[in-house]
């Protein structure tokens, strides 16, 4: 299936700051995108492209889950999450936004925000500051400035990380490693997927969403070589989206109907 969803609309507060305080630029990309090594202007117009983007997937996602999520973490006062590629974290905002309604006790959350974009952090730390003014909860975010070139990179993260997280997830971020051939000739998502069950807590949860272009790299649709990878690993899948393609709308002030089509994966430990 490839059913068109109903429009999200960026919170105004967000809309005002990404693109008129932080001076965001909507401006589309086409093929393969390597965001690690882009610089503050490139980085401010993947702030007011796919912020956006990664906003309304994230909503849509965890809103698709919040029950079930309400069953495992309902009544936590703290809860731990783990963001493997943030960029400027359109995702980690849309969840901040809405976990207050999933845990209803919560006083404290823990974010450990991971990527190898300097200026992609700044601009995460900068939006995390001001939602934390609108926040009923204390947010602590944890920057984990690393750039992964291959395997040996990404048991260091696993050293600096300490203890399990709650929530695990990574969005349009694995398309990335796949392009630069990061793992090699290995499924990155596989590596990523035992990355996260390695570090998730007894019933934690792990989202996987990625974009659903064909990688001229790995010539290889990429929810495919997604669900391959996911195959690897002793995982349950309990939610995803139809088939391997779902496109969402996201409208803000500077594109009405802005469409994002991606794939995504959502699994837990057996």
């Amino acid at each position: 299936m490839n059913n068109m969803q109903s429009e999200i609309i960026l919170p105004q507060w967000l809309d005002n700051l990404i693109f008129d305080q932080m001076q965001g630029k909507y401006h589309p990309t086409c093929g393969d995108m390597t965001v690690i090594n882009w610089n503050k202007k490139d980085v401010l117009n993947y702030l007011g492209t796919y912020f956006p983007r990664s906003f309304a997937e994230s909503l849509y996602i965890f809103n698709n889950i919040s029950n079930y999520l309400k069953e495992i973490l309902g009544t936590k006062e703290e809860i731990r999450i783990f963001d493997f590629g943030c960029g400027t974290g359109g995702e980690i905002i849309a969840f901040l936004g809405i976990i207050h309604y999933i845990c209803p006790k919560l006083k404290k959350i823990e974010v450990a925000a991971f990527d190898g974009n300097h200026h992609a952090l700044r601009c995460l730390e900068q939006i995390v500051k001001e939602l934390q003014k609108k926040a009923p909860y204390s947010i602590i975010l944890r920057p984990i400035p690393i750039e992964i070139d291959d395997f040996y990179d990404l048991s260091l993260v696993e050293g600096i990380i300490s203890g399990k997280y709650d929530i695990m997830f990574t969005f349009k971020a694995i398309c990335e490693f796949v392009t630069k051939e990061r793992f090699e000739q290995d499924n990155a998502y596989e590596h990523i997927a035992k990355f996260f069950m390695n570090n998730l807590s007894t019933n934690g949860v792990a989202i996987i969403e990625d974009v659903t272009s064909y990688n001229d790299v790995a010539s290889e649709w990429l929810p495919k070589m997604m669900d391959k990878g996911l195959k690897g690993i002793d995982c349950n899948i309990i939610h995803q989206n139809e088939g391997y393609n779902q496109s969402l709308m996201i409208s803000h002030s500077r594109k009405k109907r802005d469409v994002s089509k991606v794939a995504w994966r959502v699994f837990t430990k057996k």
